[in-house]
């Protein structure tokens, strides 16, 4: 079964992720079949200060 990478920003909480790998998993498993536990989600979170787009720091103000 797969193994997922999520990068995220920093800031979502505890229940917010067990929901969101909870979701995964299950659609994960009625797509691809197999079973729950052989589903593995790593989740990274990034500061603000370290991601980027259109060449600006998240953590400076947006427009």
């Amino acid at each position: 079964m797969p193994t997922y990478h999520v990068e995220m920003m920093e800031g979502r909480t505890v229940e917010q992720k067990k929901k969101l790998v909870a979701e995964i998993t299950r659609v994960s498993v009625e797509i691809l079949g197999g079973v729950p536990d052989s589903v593995d989600i790593i989740i990274t979170d990034i500061k603000r200060e370290n991601w980027a787009t259109g060449g600006k720091l998240w953590s400076e103000p947006r427009d």
